[in-house]
């Protein structure tokens, strides 16, 4: 049996974020048809470590009827990055749904962070104006990069900033940033370090954190602002408070894993200041046309990217399919 693997540096060069996106918007658009996919909620498992903050072990499976079969298997340690390590470690096993035959082992940080970005640009192209033309990402990790690169795919993104922690991260995400051929097309690309201000000004917030407490504040976001959430993974951990929750039309990748892991939502259900009818749709519901994304120019539309291993099986089969 010859088993393929696929590289970052491979999979950087075969998921281009536009083909990416359509791909996500057909699987989502298929839903419950005579290949559906089916996602069941991964599996999370805590490793403690007696000196080292404790690794976060992540079980993805995901496949479609007749069709592929993936499991994406990755660790998070927060700190990682502080040692010059990637926050996301891991491997997608891709394999054939019908014989269980393996197909391919492909690197899963390179495979989560173009899957990751593909989703909300995709969530974006129905949620956020179509005249957005300033994007602020507040995080300067791995992913950044890809987020600039796949808002700029579905809206005219003309300028960019930039907010982290620590300021040198984001000076040298952007300074690399400005290396690629495309920057140029940008009217601006910067740092800030004042959030506030940055989130008044923006068209679409991005935001990628690592934090467990809000960052995003509903007393900042203007009307007619797009705010992506992606950083928040588990159900104590937010990116948002309760007043922005409050304020704008809520949106989801699935409805089943952002109900049950999605902190920024489950914090306010708990407190009961919204409901789970407050969240209007999933992708499912805004690819098929189920339910309208924004309904008017100044709404604040709000969507939470908690990553589907959906997403994952559909990159992986792209990026195996290209290399």
């Amino acid at each position: 049996m010859t088993v393929r693997f696929v590289s970052a540096s491979e999979i950087e060069i075969a998921l281009d974020q536009k083909s990416l996106i359509e791909a996500l918007r057909r699987a989502f658009r298929m839903g419950a048809t005579a290949r559906p996919f089916e996602a069941p909620l991964r599996n999370r498992f805590l490793v403690e470590n007696v000196h080292e903050q404790p690794t976060i072990l992540l079980n993805m499976p995901s496949w479609q009827i007749d069709g592929d079969l993936g499991v994406k298997l990755v660790t998070v340690n927060e700190g990682n990055p502080a040692k010059g390590l990637p926050l996301v470690q891991g491997v997608y096993l891709f394999m054939d749904a019908s014989t269980g035959k393996m197909r391919g082992v492909l690197e899963a940080e390179s495979i989560t962070a173009k899957r990751t970005s593909a989703a909300s640009a995709l969530a974006s192209s129905y949620l956020s104006r179509t005249d957005s033309s300033r994007l602020l990402v507040v995080g300067a990790g791995a992913l950044a990069r890809h987020f600039i690169d796949a808002h700029r795919a579905v809206r005219p993104i003309k300028d960019v900033l930039v907010w982290n922690r620590t300021p040198k991260r984001a000076h040298d995400l952007v300074s690399k940033y400005k290396l690629q051929d495309d920057a140029k097309e940008l009217d601006s690309i910067g740092v800030t370090e004042d959030l506030k201000a940055a989130v008044e000004g923006a068209d679409i917030v991005s935001c990628i954190t690592a934090s467990s407490e809000p960052v995003i504040f509903g007393d900042w976001v203007r009307p007619g602002t797009h705010i992506d959430l992606v950083g928040a993974f588990s159900p104590e951990n937010r990116e948002s408070d309760d007043k922005l929750i409050q304020k704008a039309r809520l949106f989801v990748d699935t409805r089943t894993g952002a109900l049950a892991e999605a902190g920024d939502l489950i914090i306010p259900m708990n407190k009961g200041l919204i409901t789970k009818d407050d969240v209007a749709a999933d992708l499912f519901d805004l690819t098929q046309g189920e339910r309208d994304g924004r309904r008017y120019y100044e709404q604040i539309t709000l969507f939470k990217n908690c990553g589907s291993a959906i997403e994952d099986l559909v990159a992986a089969r792209l990026a195996y399919q290209r290399t």
